[in-house]
Order: C-alpha cells, then structure tokens, then sequence
C-alpha cells in the first residue's frame, strides 16, 4: 500500500464536473492498493497516517499531527501508485489490487480514518476524478507499506 500525503490548506476531487468531497486546512491523501495488501496493511497505514506530525506549531516546526490541528482529510483512491516502471516505457500495473479486493479494502481505510479524523472525504472509487489543491509549504511525504516496521 502506498499513500502520497500532501498537507494542503484546502482541496476538492470532482466527477463529471461535479464537487463530491472538499476540504480545508488537512490532508489531501492518494491511495495505492497493492494485490497484497489486507485489513492488517490498512491499520498500520492508518496508523501512522494520522499520527504524522507534518503541521507547524506555534514555533513554526513540524511537530503537529492532523488531530492535533482539528484537519481534514480527502482520500483519493489511485491504483496507479502501484505502478512498476522498472522495464520498457509502459507502466505495469501487475501489482495493483483488483477492484474486487482493492475497493472494499478502500472503504475499510475510510471507515477506520474516520475513527480518529472527524472530517474524512473521499473520491469514487474507480471513477475518473479532477483533483484540485493548494498545498501548504510545499508539504509532500511517500508513506509505503513495505517500510513499515
């Protein structure tokens, strides 16, 4: 599983021109499933996601967590994330999870974020999606699942 994590002041995801989750000041989050990944990914991932101190304190140092700072948090799933791009020009997506396994494990993400983040938004899973932002800093980690402990 792999998540790029933007802090952001604000974002919004459409389909078909339409808004269908928006936030402020939080995190917007890209999700990669992996064929591999399960429930026991997703916790970790979680886990860690909203214990991150990435926003400033009154110091102006990174030693804030999303909760700490009453965010938001907009979860786009993007199965590209688990591209292999090792050989010839055209991605493999060998390794991203099927939408049979991948979308249910994607609900899953959001209904246990939503046990610590009381605002979470997301995209439609496996829809063609417009993503707006305005990252805050420039403020972007790669959180992998292989490099959890």
């Amino acid at each position: 599983m792999r998540f790029v994590i933007q802090r952001v002041s604000a974002a919004r995801v459409s389909v078909d021109g339409e808004t269908v989750g928006s936030i402020g000041n939080g995190l917007l989050v890209l999700c990669g499933i992996a064929r591999t990944d399960t429930e026991e990914t997703a916790d970790k991932m979680v886990r860690k996601l909203v214990g991150l101190r990435i926003f400033r304190d009154g110091d102006g140092k990174t030693n804030l967590s999303l909760a700490d700072v009453g965010g938001s948090l907009l979860m786009i799933s993007q199965f590209t994330l688990c591209a292999d791009c090792s050989r010839g020009n055209r991605p493999s997506f060998f390794d991203a999870g099927r939408p049979e396994m991948a979308e249910p494990l994607y609900r899953y993400i959001l209904e246990i974020a939503a046990r610590s983040v009381p605002d979470v938004q997301h995209g439609i899973f496996g829809a063609t999606m417009e993503v707006e932002l305005t990252n805050s800093g420039p403020f972007t980690v790669v959180l992998d699942s292989d490099d959890l402990k």
